[in-house]
């Protein structure tokens, strides 16, 4: 039996299960206080009755400590309420039980049931079900509809309380891990503003009075700058690469390519794409930046747009490099070169969206990608 975690959803399952127990002791006395002078032994079934409550006491005390949950205390319910329920041949007797008298333990052998399904799941619940079952039919002695009915119901009832449990185990473990995501979130935040009102502040300082200095101040404002360029990407990163969840966050996962070279503006909020959508642009982007370090002259500024819209996300990267002759990206294409065609137009072409590229030499650059929100299957 696999041991189902103590999560705090659980709790108010064994507190129902101790109302149950106690209802149906409560139950079984009232059916033996009616029917004793049928019995076969009357005089047994006092101490059966007795022990019955004792032993609920007992599980109503050692089932409230969840370190006590374990193998040992649920087998000691299960054989402690199959013998209660088989001391009904002795008390009741044969004749009676066949005459459709109620074992002592009615409605009571249910609760261990109940339990080894809160604390092992559907598999506990059936394999106890399973065995409490077959010693009620076992005593009872006669296999009608009823007897049947009654096994049925109690094995329905221990699926029913291990999914209960699973569920509740899935909801606790999301809930501790929304818990833990606001918290570093709001710490993450914390910490920004006071980077933001602190170190970002001197370094953009550094930077704006630096420039134009010759010697080692400028090259100080320089250092200053990339510096500051490479804080604001590690403060912006918010986790985008989060597998806990279906959308990925491209503002965060694109602001990673800023740099003093490339300036990345979009919403200051997260824009949302199914994950792997946004990785596919990404990677689009990634290869439009090679492409212009590899075919640009070195300092060529690029200005990465984001333009979030209802239906769909819209990316641009506009440089101020040496441009493409009208026909060059036909020609590459023809020799099988196909680096633009593959990388960029044909990765948002399979997100259904679509690329757009203007340029003319010496006139820089621009790549537009536009990619629709819906899923991607």
């Amino acid at each position: 039996m696999a041991d189902a975690r103590d999560s705090g959803l659980q709790a108010p399952l064994w507190r129902a299960i101790a109302v149950y127990r106690l209802a149906a002791l409560a139950y079984a006395a009232f059916l033996v206080i009616s029917n004793v002078g049928a019995y076969a032994r009357p005089m047994l079934a006092w101490p059966v009755l007795t022990a019955m409550a004792a032993w609920t006491v007992v599980t109503t005390y050692a089932y409230a400590d969840p370190a006590r949950r374990r193998p040992p205390l649920l087998a000691a319910d299960l054989l402690v309420t199959i013998a209660a329920l088989t001391a009904s041949v002795w008390v009741v007797g044969r004749s009676g039980l066949a005459a459709g008298l109620p074992t002592v333990a009615v409605a009571w052998h249910v609760a261990p049931v109940l339990c080894w399904a809160v604390a092992g799941g559907r598999r506990g619940g059936i394999a106890a079900a399973l065995a409490m079952g077959a010693t009620d039919l076992a005593v009872r002695a006669h296999y009608d509809q009823a007897a049947f009915t009654g096994a049925v119901l109690m094995l329905l009832a221990a699926i029913a309380v291990g999914n209960l449990v699973r569920f509740a185990e899935v909801a606790q473990q999301r809930l501790e891990r929304a818990i833990e995501l606001e918290a570093t979130t709001r710490e993450r935040e914390r910490l920004a503003r006071d980077i933001h009102d602190s170190v970002l502040q001197v370094l953009a300082l550094v930077k704006r009075r630096g420039v134009g200095l010759d010697g080692e101040a400028g090259e100080l404002a320089r250092l200053a700058g990339e510096q500051e360029a490479a804080l604001r990407t590690l403060v912006a990163a918010r986790q985008a690469d989060d597998p806990a969840g279906d959308d990925l966050d491209l503002m965060a996962l694109l602001l990673t390519y800023a740099s003093p070279a490339v300036t990345v503006s979009g919403p200051a909020g997260a824009v949302l794409l199914p994950a792997r959508a946004a990785r596919e642009v990404r990677a689009a982007v990634a290869a439009t930046l090679d492409n212009v370090e590899k075919h640009c002259d070195p300092g060529t500024k690029v200005y990465l747009f984001v333009e979030d819209e209802p239906g769909e996300v819209v990316v641009t990267v506009r440089d101020d490099g040496c441009g493409i002759e009208p026909d060059r990206l036909a020609q590459a294409e023809a020799q099988g070169r196909l680096g633009v065609v593959q990388s960029i137009r044909g990765r948002v072409a399979d997100l259904g969206g679509r690329v757009r590229i203007i340029s003319a030499p010496g006139e820089g650059t621009e790549v537009e990608m536009v990619v629709p929100r819906a899923p991607i299957s």
